[in-house]
């Protein structure tokens, strides 16, 4: 097994296990890199959450002007859950050991930014596609044009997931052994993922985009078509600057398999994934379980939301239908919500670097994080039932939209997500690294 050590007992073994699958195996302990290395890495996570942000404030109600119906729209997502439970064990499992000249990490990066760009291609001139394809203009179902949509949108994702794993195990690579640069390293990887989602949800929130790219609006393309289009374009832009500085930047020395000490054959020295992550499973503590469980919950409820979060400010807190103006101006309040829980979220992800200094410290609060979010949870309910009820007592609902009380409510509610996720991410992240040096 790689790892430059043979961990004797099970929990050892899934600790390793572990981090092969997900991408932090290191070859041989080193000295951490300068800062300015791991920022330039981190900076990634600006441009690929720039577009997620984008992904979740502006899809969902776009595939339903193509005329995908709404109880469908949920479908198109189960691209990200599929491929992330795919495609980021495999590549962190084989970045590993990948033995290009050009390093580990950053083979793996610049295909997942090619996969990323093309899948923009695909997105953003769907409709003109279609078209040119023998789609009808107007306002029935575009089959040909929801098939490109949704081609570029797995394709997105699993570009998406192809660059999480090896960025962060590139981080983890630039941090050496050294426990603080190592959070920090994923606090600032998490403040440029939300510095990313304030820019990407600010473009989206905007009704005017294609005013600066005239060329956007087509035949086939309406406003709102355009505006998408345009946002992609700023995205893909800021991904590839980003991405491109950071592999032409940072240097990785190439991977011999002779630095870990193995003498066997390249057949024996590869270590089956899926045995690696099922053996894990078995060796996993009790504490390691209810952890695992407790994320998977929290993201099955998270993701339930944000997935039609713009939707629901759209069709449930403004009251409108797919493709009037109320609706619209719904999405881009969602949007606007979204902004607002990007900048909350990189505030206390930089403030977690400094709240988080050891595992107890990290326990209370990400355990607190999680009921607070529960709570948060239980109030989209609230805020529903408040916009049935003042639409249902209202005259002139269509003209001014919803009760800006239920406004002010739904608005704070995505400002209050904010806190519990930003505390999520890296707090998680550095359990795995505090298990491990709790036993060693």
């Amino acid at each position: 097994m790689e790892g430059g050590v043979r961990m004797e007992n099970g929990k050892e073994n899934a600790e390793n296990h572990l981090s092969l699958g997900l991408g932090y195996q290191q070859s041989l302990p080193r000295a951490p890199e300068p800062l300015r290395k791991i920022v330039a890495v981190s900076s990634i996570g600006a441009g690929q959450n720039f577009g997620w942000a984008l992904q979740l404030a502006l899809l969902t109600p776009y595939v339903q002007l193509l005329g995908i119906p709404h109880k469908w729209a949920s479908y198109i997502w189960l691209c990200s859950p599929i491929s992330g439970m795919v495609v980021q064990p495999l590549a962190g499992h084989y970045s590993d050991s990948c033995t290009s000249r050009f390093g580990r990490r950053r083979p793996f990066i610049a295909a997942a930014a090619a996969l990323v760009t093309l899948a923009i291609i695909l997105i953003s001139f769907a409709a003109d596609i279609g078209h040119l394809a023998g789609d009808l203009l107007g306002d029935g179902s575009k089959p040909r044009a929801i098939v490109i949509f949704v081609v570029g949108f797995w394709i997105l994702d699993v570009g998406n997931n192809l660059l999480l794993s090896p960025s962060r195990a590139f981080l983890a690579d630039l941090s050496g052994d050294d426990e603080r640069k190592i959070r920090n390293a994923n606090a600032l990887f998490a403040f440029f993922s939300y510095i990313g989602s304030v820019l990407g949800n600010a473009a989206g929130s905007y009704s005017h985009l294609h005013n600066l790219f005239p060329f956007t609006l087509t035949e086939a393309c309406d406003i709102n078509c355009a505006n998408l289009k345009s946002c992609f374009y700023i995205y893909i832009t800021l991904f590839l600057t980003l991405t491109l500085t950071a592999l032409c930047t940072v240097r990785e020395l190439p991977f011999s398999r002779s630095e870990t000490g193995a003498d066997e054959k390249k057949k024996d020295e590869t270590v089956s994934l899926l045995v690696d992550l099922f053996g894990a499973l078995k060796m996993f503590p009790k504490s390691t379980w209810i952890l695992l469980l407790t994320y998977g919950l929290a993201s099955l409820a998270w993701y339930s939301f944000v997935f039609y979060d713009t939707d629901w400010m759209g069709r449930v807190v403004y009251g409108g239908k797919v493709g009037e103006k109320l609706y619209d101006d719904g999405v881009r309040a969602g949007s606007l919500g979204l902004m607002l829980f990007s900048v909350v979220a990189a505030a206390t992800s930089l403030a977690v670097m400094f709240l988080v200094r050891n595992i107890r410290a990290g326990n209370w609060l990400w355990g607190g994080s999680n009921i607070f979010l529960s709570v948060s949870y239980a109030m989209t309910v609230w805020i529903t039932k408040a916009a049935e009820s003042k639409r249902r007592h209202a005259t002139a609902v269509a003209a001014g939209g919803p009760d800006l009380g239920v406004k002010v409510a739904a608005l704070s509610l995505f400002t209050a997500f904010a806190i519990p996720r930003a505390v999520s991410s890296p707090v998680s992240c550095n359990f795995q690294h505090w298990h491990y040096n709790l036993k060693t």
